[in-house]
């Protein structure tokens, strides 16, 4: 499925993502923020420091994170 190789916070916890492929996608990140782990990402200037990871993911300081199948499947769900 590829990996992500460049990603950018935008507004209201949307993220544009661009895949090894070199497709790309916007996704909605809000729906998965609520408590535990991901609930500081609330705080839109923490969510904005999201990085592409190790694996091809996408991923916070604190652990959070999403691999590239999860965000790819998003992005084709959303076609």
């Amino acid at each position: 499925m590829g990996t992500i190789i460049e990603v950018k916070p935008l507004d209201n916890y949307i993220v544009w993502i661009r895949f090894s492929d070199n497709s790309d996608a916007t996704i909605n990140i809000k729906p998965f923020i609520t408590e535990g782990i991901s609930a500081k990402l609330s705080d839109y200037n923490y969510f904005k420091q999201m990085k592409v990871d190790e694996s091809g993911g996408i991923a916070w300081e604190n652990g959070f994170d999403f691999c590239p199948n999860y965000l790819r499947e998003m992005a084709e769900l959303k076609d």
